[in-house]
């Protein structure tokens, strides 16, 4: 029985069909006899989680662009239709042909989040591939990997044939070119790892391998293969008006979890804050252009049938001109019926103008990060926002009729008191008497505040990655404490993050090669779908440390040396050490650093790219 009539009898047994079938407009169908090289983009996560990253949107148009490849999408089966195809015995396929992966040319994953990795391990085994890279023969596809977790690539170094690290727009055509030359070579899987390797972005973990000292701290990496560059650089896509992006993205058949179109406003962050680990890696800043991001839009809302617009960046209002891209897109929306979402918002920039134009069509709620609940900790972290800025905005989001409005928080920061989060308390009765002063007793006058609360996790290539986690203990005691105090301020919702969760992703995000067995046995264990509260079982993660000997207190909760050897050393992301050192500095004396659009601070990024030409000055 051919895999598309064993599928049609299983799902009528799952709960969501349509995670399965394909077809969706959009979606593309190529001649597979023209085809040199087959690809599938992989998402370690279910279908609508997947299809709502717009990387996957850019870069399956990319790669479909070009003439001899294909690329069609892989998604994690949820667990119901999992224990189905393991029952049936049916490999993981792709969404476009039902082509088996083992059968494709390559299988690329995108490493979001942590507490994917598990998933990805998962992932490999339903599709019959060998888990370790150094397992698999000529037969077996090339299993690659990109996305923010690369920039740490280790914990999952052994897994991979090789890495991308940055942008993956102008880099993957390069990858399917030299695929197909050496695929009509005959060549070993060798060389051509060995040609991609001299490739900027390009990490091939079998040609390095770390040194560990008895103490378990890292040594040094040495190269196994002379032609391996001593650092990888990442890429960086410089001009982003000119990037591909789609104005056909695939639609869904079913609901997912970003349903509406996105276009991209801006890549990069040029506030510093030194916990975020996005706004030092994607650096330099590079905007589209207001006139490209008006047609992106107009393109995709006719091709969609959306209703709702998104602007995606990592700091919305810091688009150079969002006031004026506002007011057109406002003006777009009303003659289509369509709203506009204005995700990551910053409270100091936050311009009453552009409140207004969202405001006088489709109100939706408004999400905001002030990170601390007082100044000190605000400057410690570079977050420079004020109280005075925090509590204006509220007003005039609260006087225009904003119905709901919800705050992130995050706690067990460096230098961190309880006075600390009594701030966060006191910010969150400060904006209920905001409301009740200015709009209580209006007609419809109802407003609901949210306090998400999420838990410090040091990251790689910050100023804070030296930094301890706190345990999951001092977390648990942290938000029970921030429940008492927000439980008794009436219109106030309190949401938190597990801690356990927090931890292992701490650990993984700052671990080395040496976890990457601790990962198998996690799996093995069970988990999986790490990243969904209901489905996380920190219990046998730490099991599974405990029989590979791996500690996570090492990994998570231990203050790293400033003069250590980092296992994502041998990554350059373009941001200095040196520079990372004096923001580690001048946070614990709660020191702030300017917006580099004001001036340079000396990052770094400049030895990598101008900023200047990238229009960042």
């Amino acid at each position: 029985m051919v895999l598309t009539e064993q599928l049609d009898r299983l799902l009528s047994q799952v709960e969501k069909p349509g995670r399965y079938i394909g077809g969706e407009l959009h979606s593309v169908y190529k001649d597979e006899n023209n085809i040199a090289t087959r690809i599938g983009f992989a998402f370690p996560d279910t279908y609508e989680l997947g299809m709502s990253y717009v990387g996957l949107q850019i870069l399956y148009k990319v790669l479909n662009d070009l003439d001899q490849v294909y690329c069609e999408r892989l998604f994690a089966p949820a667990l119901d239709m999992e224990i189905l195809i393991r029952q049936k015995r049916l490999p993981l396929f792709t969404l476009e042909t039902k082509t088996l992966a083992i059968d494709l040319d390559m299988v690329g994953f995108t490493l979001q989040y942590e507490l994917a990795y598990t998933n990805i391990i998962n992932m490999l085994d339903l599709a019959g591939i060998p888990i370790l890279s150094r397992d698999r023969g000529k037969e077996h596809p090339f299993i690659m990997a990109g996305g923010p977790c690369v920039f740490n690539p280790e914990p999952m170094a052994d897994f991979f044939d090789f890495m991308v690290i940055g942008d993956g727009e102008e880099i993957l055509p390069e990858i399917c070119k030299v695929h197909r030359q050496w695929k009509k070579s005959g060549r070993d899987k060798k060389e051509f790892l060995l040609t991609l390797s001299s490739f900027q972005g390009i990490y091939v973990p079998s040609f390095y391998q770390p040194v560990y000292r008895t103490d378990g701290t890292m040594e040094r990496i040495e190269k196994i293969e002379d032609k391996a560059p001593k650092k990888v650089t990442k890429c960086i896509v410089s001009n982003l008006t000119e990037a591909p992006f789609s104005t056909e993205p695939i639609v869904p058949l079913i609901e997912v979890v970003h349903d509406r179109s996105v276009v991209e406003l801006f890549r990069g962050c040029s506030r510093g804050c030194r916990f975020c680990q996005a706004g030092m890696i994607y650096r330099p800043v590079r905007e589209r252009s207001k006139d490209c991001i008006l047609e992106l839009a107009k393109k995709q809302l006719a091709s969609t049938g959306h209703d709702e617009l998104s602007l995606l960046s990592l700091s919305t209002n810091d688009y150079s001109q969002i006031e004026n891209l506002v007011e057109q897109l406002m003006e777009m929306g009303k003659e289509n019926n369509v709203s506009l979402s204005l995700p990551s918002l910053r409270l100091d920039s936050f311009s009453l103008r552009v409140l207004e134009e969202i405001q006088g069509y489709k109100k939706t709620g408004l999400t905001f990060a002030p990170e601390a609940g007082t100044q000190r900790l605000r400057d410690v972290i570079n977050k420079c926002i004020t109280d005075e800025d925090i509590y204006e905005a509220m007003k005039q989001a609260i006087i225009l009729g904003w119905p709901r409005v919800k705050l992130y928080f995050m706690i067990g920061l460096p230098t961190e008191t309880y006075e600390d989060l009594d701030g966060i308390g006191q910010i969150a009765r400060n904006i209920m008497d905001i409301y009740k002063q200015y709009r209580y007793k209006q007609k419809g006058g109802r407003f609901g505040l949210t306090i998400s609360v999420s838990n410090f996790v040091p990251k790689a290539h910050t100023p804070f990655q030296w930094f301890p986690q706190d345990s999951t203990e001092s977390f648990h005691a942290k938000h029970i404490y921030l429940k008492k105090q927000l439980q008794s301020i009436r219109g106030v919702q309190f949401n938190y993050h597990n801690p356990g969760q927090s931890q292992i992703e701490a650990v993984l995000a700052r671990g080395d090669r040496r976890l990457g067995k601790g990962i198998i046995r996690a799996w093995e264990l069970g988990c999986k779908f790490d990243g969904w509260r209901e489905q996380f079982k920190y219990d046998r993660w730490i099991q599974a440390f405990t029989e590979t000997e791996m500690n996570p207190d090492f990994y998570a909760n231990r203050e790293i040396g400033l003069n250590e050897m980092l296992p994502w050393d041998l990554v350059d992301n373009g941001v200095s050490r040196e520079f990372l050192l004096s923001e580690w500095d001048k946070a614990m004396k709660g020191q702030k650093t300017q917006d580099c659009r004001y001036g340079c601070i000396g990052c770094g990024i400049n030895a990598l790219n101008s900023c200047e030409r990238m229009g960042t000055l």
